[in-house]
């Protein structure tokens, strides 16, 4: 099993969880899914988005198969406009790499996390941990806890 920072966190919180080793190579949600062999909808990616007001970056997840709405993602945050961050930005901001980005690796930057609605409906999903190669399985509510995240509705 890899350990990592986010592995040992849960860990030491006693926060049930399981992980998963994946190619090591940049996979997408839905081929995350696909290699998993489990429903796209389980699968939440990261989706890094800036605010005009703030540099500091928001983490919009979304399950695989949907993509973020960012008008409603700028509602949920009470905003007028966000914009999606490139993949070079996105790096740049949370310094990870695209494919591994997670909201769990990133929590001492005390990132603003807005997780989709459709969310609510699962018991466990499965995000990113931390590193390209890494996928972690928790409960929902933990992750929204760990988090903080705002429930809204910001994908189609």
């Amino acid at each position: 099993m890899v350990k990592n920072n986010v592995t040992r966190m849960l860990e030491s919180q006693g926060i049930p969880f399981q992980s998963f080793e994946l190619p090591a190579e940049k996979l997408s949600a839905l081929e995350a899914a696909d290699f998993l062999g489990v429903d796209p909808v389980l699968v939440y990616k990261t989706i890094v988005a800036t605010r005009s007001a703030t540099t500091k970056p928001v983490l919009a997840l979304v399950s695989a198969p949907r993509e973020v709405d960012l008008k409603a993602l700028a509602r949920a945050l009470g905003e007028k406009k966000v914009h999606l961050a490139s993949q070079k930005q996105a790096e740049q901001l949370t310094g990870l790499q695209t494919g591994g980005i997670s909201p769990l690796a990133l929590l001492k930057h005390n990132f603003q996390v807005v997780m989709d609605d459709t969310a609510h409906a699962l018991e466990e999903i499965y995000i990113s941990g931390g590193q390209r190669g890494l996928n972690i399985r928790l409960p929902t509510d933990e992750l929204i806890k760990l988090t903080n995240a705002i429930i809204a509705a910001i994908s189609r």
